[in-house]
């Protein structure tokens, strides 16, 4: 029997039912009654008031994998996780791990309240069929890595938000999990435990342990993730790299309505990145952007193709240029093609790339284009907004010549 780590869903569909809530025996009674003199349904069938949380969705992660699974609000993300960790059972298909599962789905799940932080990683370890010698082995290192010395004999309802997600991550992390399920952790806790967090992830990760991961941290899910999966409303819509579906989910019902009055004559149908995976800092990256224009032509109040690049984390824009401020001329109307070259001298980071259409004279957006995403990476360490590409040489000599003025600097004869 294969004993190897993974994790594996196969056709996994789950249904659940609004509003199904009996707050009192006088609501409980009459709906106990209800079901036994009503007609058992097939698995297939859905009765009123029933929704798929779930539908057909198949995916695997295998030793120094880490899953991403991305999506908007109410996409499928938690059910996933939940299913993954038995919390709630698929309706159709098989869901499995194999492999000691290290969970950390919601803050303090799992923690007993009137316990001490001590007390709960001797909890948590022995829920994860760990040995007591295993878990005292472990346990100044998950404490230390928690911060949390000073207040590990103290009950963990009184820890704030962060010391409990804290608790929580680095019991998943230390107690030697084979397989590591994570929900927004990385969105928790100051900046200082979330990079330290991020890099014990990627050692995780490095040591062949398979890994999933729910965020909304789209920028954290392409530096950390291997590939990735875009659910909405339960169905997979894209599978793969992780660049390629953060930009799919970027583009997810995308608004292309006109922002001012009328309808807008250019339709940006299409942008396409070359370099897929990302770049370092200071190469180039190639853009194609693809769209239409209306027979009526584009107005001279109308920049028809507006390319913005948007900051990490912030969505400010740091950079901007058009088709009308660069002078290209597109056809008069039917479709176009533009190809745009930039040259990312920019911090390490997973931009944003906005186009839409742009008009000068009400100074508002037109219509909204598709997006794109690309992560750039750290080639020589620099600190700053921008990477300037500068450079050292060392000189031999400690003098000047006498064709140098120096300049800055105290000179001495």
């Amino acid at each position: 029997m294969n004993h190897t780590p993974r994790v594996q869903f196969d056709h996994v569909w789950k249904r659940f039912r609004r509003g199904q809530v009996h707050d009192s025996l006088r609501d409980l009674i009459p709906a106990l009654g209800g079901r036994l003199f009503r007609r058992r349904r097939p698995a297939d069938e859905m009765a009123t008031g029933d929704f798929w949380a779930l539908s057909d969705l198949s995916f695997s992660v295998e030793p120094g994998e880490a899953l991403g699974i991305i999506g908007p609000n109410g996409a499928g993300k938690s059910t996933v996780l939940k299913t993954l960790t038995k919390i709630i059972r698929p309706t159709r298909g098989q869901a499995e791990v194999r492999g000691r599962i290290g969970a950390l789905i919601e803050i303090a799940a799992g923690f007993h309240p009137d316990l001490t932080g001590r007390e709960n990683v001797a909890l948590q370890g022995a829920i994860m069929g760990m040995r007591q010698a295993d878990i005292k082995r472990r346990f100044d290192d998950i404490v230390g890595f928690a911060e949390l010395e000073d207040f590990i004999d103290t009950p963990v309802k009184r820890y704030s938000s962060g010391m409990n997600a804290r608790l929580g991550f680095s019991i998943a992390a230390h107690l030697e999990p084979e397989v590591l399920i994570i929900d927004e952790v990385l969105a928790v806790g100051d900046f200082r435990f979330q990079q330290r967090a991020f890099e014990r992830l990627r050692q995780m990760i490095r040591s062949s342990i398979p890994v999933v991961i729910v965020s909304h941290q789209l920028e954290r899910v392409t530096e950390l993730c291997t590939k990735a999966l875009l659910l909405n409303r339960g169905a997979m819509v894209q599978q793969g790299s992780p660049t390629e579906c953060v930009s799919a989910y970027l583009n997810l019902n995308v608004d292309r309505t006109t922002a001012g009055n009328g309808s807008c004559p250019v339709h940006i149908e299409q942008i396409l990145l070359a370099e897929r995976d990302g770049v370092v800092t200071g190469e180039r990256i190639n853009l194609t952007i693809r769209g239409t224009i209306a027979p009526e032509g584009v107005p001279p109040h109308l920049d028809p193709v507006d390319v913005r690049i948007e900051e990490p984390g912030t969505g400010k824009v740091i950079f901007a240029t058009s088709t009308k401020r660069a002078g290209v001329a597109l056809p008069e109307s039917g479709p176009f093609e533009v190809r745009l070259s930039l040259q990312m001298n920019l911090p390490p980071g997973a931009y944003t790339i906005e186009t839409c259409s742009f008009d000068v004279l009400a100074q508002q957006f037109a219509a909204n284009g598709p997006s794109a995403f690309v992560p750039v990476r750290e080639s020589t360490p620099f600190f700053g907004n921008v990477n300037l590409n500068a450079e050292f040489k060392p000189t031999t000599a400690r003098g000047v010549s006498g064709s140098e003025t120096p300049i800055g600097a105290v000179w001495r004869s």
